[in-house]
């Protein structure tokens, strides 16, 4: 279903964007889901979302979201913010960053989830990531649908 190699995604992008963040962010089930929301959102395929809508990077983020991130939420923990500067080697956050700096957006993505009062799905769960995405990455009126997004779950975790 991608277009990327999944195993090179989670080894190149995922796994040293999660590991940046506090290490209760960097868990098996996080970074199945990270990868799996790639998956579902850009196909590993597309850095701006096709049709021209406003989400940008393999994570299909909004760009309203990403800056309501930093302006809400981010900026009042040192904790996310301290690695984000990190990732970002000094350049200031903008949310066109996400479509040439996947590290960047595979992490703005796992604090989107962190910011989400609902706990991550178990590790090796398909329709309870699928599921949790539509609730909490795509919302509820979003295109998206969890039942079609089972299958990319399932391949991120086959990865």
């Amino acid at each position: 279903m991608s277009g990327l190699y999944l195993p090179h995604v989670r080894a190149f992008w995922v796994k040293p964007a999660l590991a940046a963040l506090p290490a209760k962010l960097n868990t098996l089930s996080a970074q199945q889901g990270v990868l799996g929301i790639g998956n579902k959102e850009s196909g590993y395929r597309y850095l701006q979302q096709v049709g021209g809508g406003p989400a940008l990077g393999l994570w299909q983020m909004e760009t309203a979201t990403h800056d309501d991130l930093w302006r809400n939420f981010i900026r009042y923990r040192a904790e996310l913010s301290a690695p984000l500067y990190r990732i970002l080697n000094g350049v200031k956050p903008d949310a066109a960053l996400m479509a040439s700096r996947p590290i960047y957006a595979a992490a703005m993505c796992r604090v989107h989830l962190f910011r989400s009062p609902e706990p991550l799905p178990k590790a090796n769960d398909a329709a309870g990531w699928a599921g949790y995405w539509k609730r909490n990455y795509n919302t509820e009126a979003g295109a998206g649908v969890a039942e079609a997004a089972v299958p990319y779950f399932r391949e991120a975790m086959e990865a």
